[in-house]
């Protein structure tokens, strides 16, 4: 099957919640807004950096569903429909068969999944049957495998994963590469000249990628508040101003390193959206909330760096 590659990035947003924490879906128009100001092609949701795996599958479908309704009243800066991407990764390979038909079924643009943390895939052949029993559920949509180990503990190569997946999963779409190796994401982007979307995972790492050649879109974490910067680093490198770029792409470090400060991006980078005026509520357990004092601490470090000059608007 042949799908279209995405240019350009997508965010993986946060899940609203009351101070409850139950799901807030009120402001995902809001939500969905900012985002496509802000130059993203869409959303990757109910993911890592949305705490899917601490939801119900209820909840997920809800906020499929109030995303989808999001995304059909706002165009990207260019003008193009806003893609509504679900992962559907569960400890249960039937849930996530049913959380991908529904996906189908509401017209999402795509579904992905990542390896289950438990029990730990150890094994390609273990990680294609368990991609090939999801990806069934929605077979009109590209399916995309998200590989983060360190979440996981999948550590396996994704270029063996390519060529064991492809004939059995006819609509593996490509992968959402979250991982160090740049060599290895080179060598699944040059597989059979590029049969597969390589969606760059990493937002510290998005110009090495560019410069290898062929990078073209990328799924981030810290474009919910930075990706003016993130998109900013493709612009430069297609207009040819490789300083440009360069300074983007270290600015966009200096963020990372002040969320590292405060239990990473799906904490820290939370809350940033608070300070940048969309409260999207607390995290759930076991994720310890940032505190008064140390979102005080935040203001200040994202200040000494001349963030909020530069940030999402």
């Amino acid at each position: 099957m042949q799908f279209e590659k995405i240019k350009g990035l997508i965010d993986a947003p946060f899940t609203p919640m009351h101070p409850d924490g139950s799901i807030n879906l009120d402001i995902i128009p809001a939500y969905a807004a900012l985002l496509a100001r802000n130059g993203l092609k869409g959303v990757f949701i109910n993911g890592s950096s949305g705490e899917g795996y601490m939801l119900t599958e209820e909840e997920r479908k809800q906020l499929a569903e109030a995303w989808m309704k999001a995304a059909a009243n706002v165009k990207t800066t260019k003008g193009e429909a806003f893609k509504v991407i679900v992962h559907v990764g569960s400890t249960c390979v039937k849930q996530s068969f049913r959380l991908a038909r529904h996906a189908q079924e509401i017209g999402a643009w795509g579904i992905g999944a990542m390896a289950t943390p438990f029990p730990k895939i150890g094994r390609v052949e273990e990680l294609v049957k368990y991609c090939e029993e999801i990806a069934c559920g929605a077979p009109a949509l590209p399916f995309y495998f998200y590989h983060i180990p360190a979440f996981n503990g999948a550590f396996l190569s994704m270029l063996d994963f390519l060529k064991a997946a492809e004939e059995r999963i006819p609509n593996l779409a490509g992968i959402k590469y979250t991982f160090e190796s740049l060599y290895e994401y080179n060598r699944c982007r040059r597989y059979k000249d590029g049969k597969f979307d390589m969606l760059h995972g990493q937002d510290e790492t998005i110009l090495p990628c560019l410069a290898m050649g062929g990078a073209q879109g990328g799924i981030g974490g810290t474009t919910n508040y930075n990706g003016l910067c993130l998109t900013g680093i493709i612009e430069a490198w297609e207009a040819g101003n490789l300083e440009r770029a360069r300074e983007l792409q270290n600015f966009s470090q200096d963020v990372i390193d002040v969320i590292c400060h405060f239990r990473g991006n799906i904490v820290g980078g939370k809350r940033i959206m608070k300070l940048i005026g969309l409260d999207l509520g607390p995290n759930r357990t076991p994720f310890q909330n940032v505190t008064d004092e140390e979102e005080a601490r935040l203001r200040q470090e994202l200040e000494a760096i001349n963030f909020f000059s530069r940030c999402n608007k």
